[in-house]
This record gives structure tokens, C-alpha cells and sequence, in this order.
């Protein structure tokens, strides 16, 4: 486990919880069963579907530790506590013009565990969620992306 701080939205913390939740009353009794059915087909050294299921359940024991690691030291965090009007903070969803492509986008800043951009969610450690912390409404902000510098103007900050 790293020693990276771990912060989470309360939607992301359950989310996380109810991931945790069907890996061990789903999933790993369904993993189990698949090996018991394996080994009784005879000779594990040349069984693909036993070699299969023991990488599933190496997997799924792994992803059960690293949540239950990082929900033990999570800080969950409501947005709506530490909202301040117009500027952006952890858990803010903020409305962009994207000069670049003659747009408004929508993200929210969340914790790394988080991060689903294809569901608008991006890391507060990420090149724009650092460029847009502490940042108001009314804002520009430059952005160093991997792809090069890009310019952002903050429309909207809220707190759902």
C-alpha cells in the first residue's frame, strides 16, 4: 500500500464499498466454485480452466485488499462542507470553456481511486484538476495536458 493520502467524494467511498461488497459475497465464491469444478476434471497440470481461475482469483484477492487498504485510511470528504461560492475545492463540479475546441466541458474534481473521465470524474492530481484547485468562477485557467497547453475558462463552480 502506498502512502499516497486517499481522499474520496461519499458517493466514490460507497461506490468503493459496494465494489468491496460484491467481490466478496459474488465474485470470490463464484471463483471458487470454477476451481472446484477445474480440479474435478482430473490432472491440474494441463487444466486451462483451472489456470484460468486461479489468475481470477489472484486478481479478485488483490482487488479486495487494495480496497479494503484504501477505504481503512480514506478521508472521506463532503464537498458541501468545505464549499466555498464560486471557487473550486475537492469534490466541486466545474462547468469549462475550452478554448481550444470551442466548448464547455463539466468535471468533477475527485480523488484518484475516483477518476473516470469518461464520466466527467478527474483527479485532483491530474494536470487539470491541479491548474483548477483554488480557482473562481469568472477565471481563466492554463493547462499543461500531455497533449500541450491548453486554456480554460471557469463558467460555473458547485458542490453536489
Amino acid at each position: 500500500m502506498n502512502s499516497e493520502r486517499v481522499v474520496l467524494t461519499s458517493a466514490g467511498a460507497e461506490k468503493l464499498r459496494a465494489e468491496l461488497k460484491n467481490l466478496k459475497s459474488v465474485e470470490r465464491p463464484k471463483v471458487i466454485a470454477a476451481i472446484a469444478e477445474a480440479r474435478s476434471h482430473g490432472d491440474l497440470s494441463e487444466n486451462a480452466e483451472y489456470d484460468a481461475a486461479k489468475e481470477q482469483q489472484g486478481f479478485i484477492e488483490g482487488r479486495i485488499a487494495e480496497l479494503e487498504g484504501s477505504l481503512a485510511i480514506a478521508e472521506v470528504i463532503n464537498p458541501k462542507t468545505i464549499a466555498t461560492p464560486g471557487k473550486v475545492v475537492f469534490g466541486a463540479t466545474v462547468e469549462l470553456f475550452d478554448d481550444g475546441n470551442d466548448a464547455e466541458v463539466t468535471y468533477q474534481l475527485v480523488g484518484n481511486l475516483e477518476a473516470d473521465l469518461e464520466n466527467g470524474k478527474i483527479s485532483i492530481s491530474s494536470p487539470i484538476g491541479r491548474a483548477l484547485l483554488g480557482k473562481e468562477e469568472g477565471e481563466e485557467v492554463e493547462v499543461n495536458a500531455p497533449g500541450g497547453k491548453k486554456l480554460y475558462e471557469i463558467l460555473k463552480v458547485s458542490y453536489d
